[in-house]
């Protein structure tokens, strides 16, 4: 579940005599965030900078963009209209933007460099190009027929991709494709990652390259133990019966192999991954020289994560390491093997902190690379030449992302030389050598500026400056903008909580405000950042209210002991930390303790309804959009993870951690809101909810989209949908509702 309201954070001209933001213009053209890019990349020779970037009218047609290095220019690379004029994606290109947050994207989604950094290979609506970085206009079809996951191998001779349920490759110099696996088909896929896969586990490929294009590792699953779930995607004119197979916490999962191909002669050989087959396969990856697979394998309860060396010869196989937890091991992308020596770069969360440590490729620890009370967020490059790894962290500030480095030997570990400089968050994306990186950096005043960087900081070139100038399209707003200011509160456990709040604009310290609470409060999820903020946000504050946000306990980017604090039992601390805000905002001079509304999505609509079943004497309104209400019918992974059990061998932990145990102390005005066609937390959730609420005789708002997603994520709805909330707090708590 990572649903976190991506859209409303780079939305959004209308009429030059318009002055105050509005809903209308936060969700028209151009972006109100400027000329946004993402997917950035250096390509592997150093020469370019490639980007996607939205049109001016339509800031969800994506085309592939490019700054040469040496001339200095910016160029539109490949135009997706031109490519493909009339875009038609297939239900499984949809069904994989859904699970990749991408669903609302349009044209080219992504890309990929070759090796030589000559040419790129660029999927769109299930077609595959190959495009001459230098004579762009003369890109040439390779693969057709509802292509997925294409890659160009290490050294350059395959492309590779997915299709119908198996894998193939092409090679380039003859043009000959060939498919490696024949029995994808029915319940059976191979080079693909599972639903839960790539739903909760951060895995959006199934098969891996080894560094000389020697052999392919691939996962095989068989999804026919999941049991099939009929659900009903009702849209305007239709409803459609969709049997999708998914694991419900408890219920079986894919059985899954682990197999290896040979591209040249389609020989397979199959992995054994133990006699235990009610596993996790969650990574796989090749060591350098590529005689080494190295794949992760996570036990069921998610106390156990194992890495695994093969012999690429002999099949032979010996432990490198495991972790271990009392609650659930993480799943993460931060094992890296060096190329000047045989040794790899590990994350561990073994101190209570994520730290890296440097082994040797028999498993030997050698020493950690970086230590103390702080963690990393993740690796960003490794330069083996001047001895550094490049990570992001928020050492210096929780509610901040910046770039350090930190010495390989380890004698930085404890002192990590920073590298972006501005206080504010910076996604960072370094070339393959480590030697420059494109800076991504926005603050609550700035829009997000897009420089590069050499390693150490200094500036190369702007690629966007993106200043706010006249000419910017937030320019006629920015007057009104106001400042988000953040601060800390403790738990009763004594654990720090971040805050930020916005004042209302022409904010008067005599005058007492109604309060728009936006939570998420779920795992894997920091709703607190210090960066260009979410435009409705602006909007509400602007409109009278005191906009407040709070990481609860569970929350990303902290220690252990804060995250691990949920286990057993979700919405319990999440609660108790939400209500620890909003009774500090109750106690502000600027605040009506009367006029305190919620407002949350996916796990934020849980914790709404949470909020209000557990003080609907201090929270006078929500808003609950797609909220899961019965943990049993989310999936086994992030379910089971949580929880740390299964409905059957603890029906009292999920329980209490859904939402129908609490429901008679829900009180207040409540307006429920759902996608009817939503794959990730489905419809049955709200339609439970609306019937033990009828039962109970609790009159509440509800709006459903007729074929939404979750993430109701067509323009038109997002507007709606917004609107409809704006609305329901004007009501309740604005103004006009005292």
């Amino acid at each position: 579940m990572r649903f976190l309201l991506p859209l409303l954070a780079a939305l959004s001209c209308v009429p030059a005599s318009a002055e105050r933001l509005t809903l209308d213009r936060i969700h028209a053209d151009p972006a109100l965030a400027g000329p946004g890019v993402r997917n950035l990349r250096v390509s592997p020779d150093g020469a370019r900078v490639t980007f996607l970037r939205g049109r001016p009218d339509n800031q969800f047609q994506l085309d592939l963009w490019e700054y040469n290095m040496k001339d200095k220019t910016t160029k539109r690379l490949v135009d997706s209209k031109q490519l493909v004029p009339n875009e038609t994606l297939s239900p499984e290109e949809k069904a994989r933007r859904e699970r990749a947050r991408t669903a609302s994207l349009n044209g080219i989604i992504s890309y990929s460099w070759s090796p030589d950094g000559k040419q790129l290979l660029v999927p769109i609506a299930g077609d595959l190009y190959l495009v001459d970085a230098s004579k762009p206009e003369a890109a040439r079809k390779v693969a057709s027929g509802n292509v997925g996951d294409p890659k160009i191998s290490p050294k350059g001779r395959y492309v590779s991709f997915v299709r119908a349920q198996n894998l193939f490759v092409i090679d380039l110099a003859t043009g000959a494709e060939k498919q490696l696996t024949l029995d994808g088909k029915g319940t059976v896929h191979n080079g693909e990652a599972e639903f839960i896969a790539q739903e909760e586990m951060g895995q959006s490929t199934g098969y891996y390259w080894a560094p000389d294009d020697s052999a392919i590792a691939y996962k095989r699953y068989d999804e026919a133990p999941v049991p099939v779930v009929r659900r009903f995607e009702i849209f305007a004119d239709r409803t459609e019966v969709v049997e999708q197979r998914y694991p419900s916490a408890g219920d079986p999962n894919v059985l899954v192999d682990l197999m290896i191909v040979s591209p040249t002669t389609g020989e397979q050989r199959k992995v054994d991954l133990g006699a235990e087959k009610d596993i996790y396969l969650v990574r796989a990856d090749w060591s350098e020289d590529g005689k080494q697979l190295v794949y992760q394998r996570q036990t069921r309860d998610q106390k156990r994560l194992d890495l695994i060396a093969v012999d690429a010869a002999t099949l032979a196989q010996r432990p490198l390491l495991s972790e271990t937890s009392k609650t659930w091991t993480t799943i993460h992308d931060d094992l890296k093997f060096l190329k000047k020596r045989k040794a790899f770069i590990w994350a561990s969360e073994r101190t209570g902190r994520n730290h890296l440590y440097l082994y040797d490729m028999n498993g030997k620890l050698l020493h950690p690379i970086s230590r103390g009370e702080w963690g990393i967020d993740n690796i960003l490059a490794v330069d083996e030449k001047s001895g550094r790894v490049f990570v992001s962290s928020n050492r210096d500030a929780v509610v901040d992302k910046q770039t350090y480095a930190l010495k390989l030997d380890g004698s930085t570990a404890d002192k990590p030389v920073r590298i972006t400089k501005a206080d504010g968050w910076h996604d960072a994306s370094f070339a393959h050598n480590g030697e420059i990186f494109v800076d991504t950096f926005s603050d609550p005043s700035t829009p997000p500026q897009v420089a590069i960087r050499r390693a150490d900081g200094s500036l190369v070139e702007w690629l966007e400056k993106n200043e706010l100038d006249d000419s910017h399209p937030y320019a006629k707003y920015k007057a009104d903008h106001l400042k988000t200011e953040y601060g800390t509160l403790k738990a009763n456990d004594g654990h720090t909580l971040h805050y930020s709040i916005i004042k209302p604009a022409a904010f008067d310290s005599g005058k007492r405000y109604p309060v728009y609470l936006s939570t998420y409060g779920g795992p894997h999820a920091q709703h607190v950042a210090r960066k260009w903020g979410n435009n409705f946000d602006q909007y509400m504050a602007q409109q009278g209210y005191v906009v407040f946000r709070l990481d609860n306990r569970g929350s990303s980017r902290r220690e252990r002991s804060f995250t691990d604090a949920i286990y057993g039992g979700l919405g319990k601390h999440e609660v108790e930390d939400q209500l620890t805000g909003i009774e500090w905002l109750g106690k502000q001079a600027f605040v009506d303790p009367k006029r305190i509304g919620v407002f949350g999505w996916s796990y934020g609509g849980f914790m709404t309804l949470r909020l209000l079943a557990a003080a609907s004497d201090k929270i006078a309104m929500g808003v609950s959009v797609a909220p899961v209400t019965d943990w049993s019918l989310y999936d086994t992974h992030y379910t089971e993870q949580f929880v740390g059990a299964t409905p059957k061998s603890d029906p009292e932990a999920y329980k209490t951690s859904g939402v129908f145990a609490h429901l008679d102390g829900l009180k207040s005005p409540l307006l429920l809101v759902h996608g009817m066609a939503d794959d990730n937390v489905l419809f049955s959730n709200s339609t439970q909810l609306i019937d033990a609420l009828v039962n109970r005789n609790v009159r509440f708002d509800l709006m459903t989209y007729p074929g939404a997603k979750h993430g109701i994520s067509s323009r038109p709805g997002q507007r709606h949908v917004y609107g409809t909330i704006e609305a329901f707090f004007h009501r309740h708590v604005g103004n006009d509702a005292r």
